[in-house]
């Protein structure tokens, strides 16, 4: 079983300018569609096993939501699963964009 935590903003921060983190939001399609992070993957319960076939267990998660609440289980499972670190963003994608709003990309 792999480790779980939550993580500050600014430190996931760091891990996603070091391109070392996959990175799960687990947010509804249009939330997805109108701001996320690049490379981010939108991971749903239709999904999932896809997400845990495809990305590197060995390498950190962080996993997002609107408010980093529903991120912890979703974080906790994946740790469950065996990747090695997974962490909840405190503040989730409303505190991201508060604070990072320049690294927002939307679909077409």
């Amino acid at each position: 079983m792999g480790r779980f935590s939550t993580i500050a903003l600014a430190e996931a921060a760091k891990l996603v300018a070091s391109g070392e983190a996959q990175i799960a939001d687990i947010r509804d399609p249009n939330a997805f569609a109108t701001g996320h992070i690049s490379g981010a993957f939108r991971l749903s319960n239709d999904n999932l096993g896809d997400f845990i076939a495809q990305a590197d267990a060995n390498q950190p998660v962080l996993v997002f939501c609107y408010h980093g609440i529903s991120s912890q289980n979703a974080g906790q499972y994946l740790a469950q699963q065996g990747f090695a670190e997974v962490y909840s963003v405190d503040g989730g994608m409303v505190a991201w964009a508060d604070t990072y709003p320049d690294q927002l990309e939307q679909d077409a």
